[in-house]
């Protein structure tokens, strides 16, 4: 820690806002110049971005406060909500909403830099104000003091986070590939109804017969009818709150567990052994099964349980689903994701106090039912892509967890290269 000197952020980084032009000016917008807002950043979990939803033109950037900010910037999000963060990939420019760093390659590492801020977030928010919303003004982000190593020592300690963060993008991509592949093979089948015919030629366009239903024509042997045909739901376990513990062998799954499509095994509560000996074994949980939450402000979320080396047990109000068959996991899972049945459940929830929604209430949804077979034959097809996307998130988990672990203690000294490398 000898080597670690203090500095405030304004030594080694340019501090720069951003400005929105006049949007009554359409010519202001639309433009080959990326325009990053707040919201580009809330559902962002890359360590870059290229782009936002929006784009500016030249002549709107000269109109506005907004400035052109280099790459590997640092884009901090500095009006409420407060803390989102990336590095801006290419030229950009951002709203009114950020005060992003442009570092100093002779004093810092960005990539050291952007660590440093994201594991000193939760201290930076709490130096926003202001009574309408929080705000961080650019002269309270410029005198942010931190300590800093050697150039080499930032970078060599950015190259390990670095190389953490590439891999889980790596799986990000790939599994975001094989959703895309899965979900336009389901549409191609299941909405276009151009699965497969006897001959191996599309159904529909090549003359397939359908007939009338409720939702229009469909294939003949499909049916209308309701998700419980194809999926039962199970209720999670009412354990009580003296049960809980900290540390153990068997994980709860509560709601909060439910993220961004997956099911966090880590950052739960556990139960005793003497707990869960004679609990029905309905309520455990294994890999692969798609859980749902069914209150609360994100009722019908639903979620993909990875691999977990301790047992999982199902929460209340947490649902599981019991598929008719094992193999239609796979046909639900892409259910779900392509008809968008989550809207429907959170339609179809009630409650004075929150939106709330019962197992009969998720199997009365009402849908469309191919053949056993057909859903079969989509399963079988991508059993193995749905595979690799268990095996992906898993090691994002660990990834992650190995990542968050090591962050604050390297970014504190606390932790040096050289112990790293001693005990790897």
């Amino acid at each position: 820690m000898s080597e670690w000197k203090e500095y405030r952020v304004k030594e080694f980084a340019e501090i720069v806002g951003g400005g929105t032009p006049s949007t009554k000016n359409e010519r202001y917008f639309g433009g080959g110049i990326s325009w990053i807002t707040p919201r580009d950043l809330t559902n962002h979990k890359e360590k870059y971005i290229s782009k936002g939803d929006r784009s500016i033109t030249k002549e709107g950037l000269n109109n506005s406060s907004a400035k052109l900010i280099p790459p590997n910037s640092i884009l901090l999000t500095s009006r409420a909500p407060i803390g989102y963060l990336a590095i801006s990939k290419n030229e950009v420019a951002t709203n009114q909403g950020f005060k992003s760093l442009i570092v100093d390659s002779n004093l810092a590492d960005y990539n050291f830099v952007y660590y440093l801020i994201k594991t000193n977030i939760e201290r930076i928010k709490s130096l926003g104000s202001g009574t309408t919303f929080s705000e961080i003004s650019a002269s309270v982000v410029k005198n942010i003091t931190f300590k800093l190593p050697s150039l080499p020592t930032q970078t060599a300690i950015a190259e390990i986070l670095s190389s953490l963060d590439d891999k889980i993008e790596l799986n990000n991509k790939i599994n975001q590939e094989l959703e895309n592949l899965a979900q336009t093979l389901f549409k191609r089948w299941f909405v276009d109804f151009e699965f497969p015919n006897e001959n191996g030629d599309p159904y529909k366009s090549s003359g397939g017969v359908m007939v009338e239903s409720e939702l229009g024509l469909i294939p003949e042997g499909w049916e209308v009818g309701k998700f419980g045909s194809l999926c039962s739901i199970t209720n999670g376990f009412a354990f009580k709150s003296k049960d809980f513990k900290e540390i153990g062998d068997n994980r709860v799954i509560k709601i909060r567990n439910i993220s961004n499509g997956i099911v966090d095994i880590l950052n739960t509560q556990y139960v005793s052994n003497s707990t869960t000996e004679n609990l029905s074994k309905k309520y455990e949980i294994i890999e692969g099964d798609i859980l749902i939450a069914m209150t609360g402000a994100e009722v019908g979320k639903t979620g993909l349980v990875i691999n977990s080396r301790k047992k999982l047990w199902l929460n209340q109000r947490v649902g599981k689903f019991e598929p008719k068959k094992d193999v239609f996991n796979v046909f639900i899972y892409n259910m779900f994701n392509v008809l968008k049945l989550s809207e429907n459940v959170k339609d179809l929830a009630m409650g004075s106090a929150q939106p709330n929604i019962s197992s009969k209430g998720i199997e009365s949804i009402r849908c469309l039912l191919p053949t056993d077979k057909l859903i079969e034959e989509f399963s079988f097809n991508q059993i193995n892509s749905f595979k690799l996307l268990l095996n992906n998130l898993h090691e994002n988990q660990s990834l992650t967890n190995l990542r968050d672990t090591l962050l604050p203690k390297l970014i504190s000294g606390e932790l040096t290269i050289e112990e790293l490398q001693q005990n790897t």
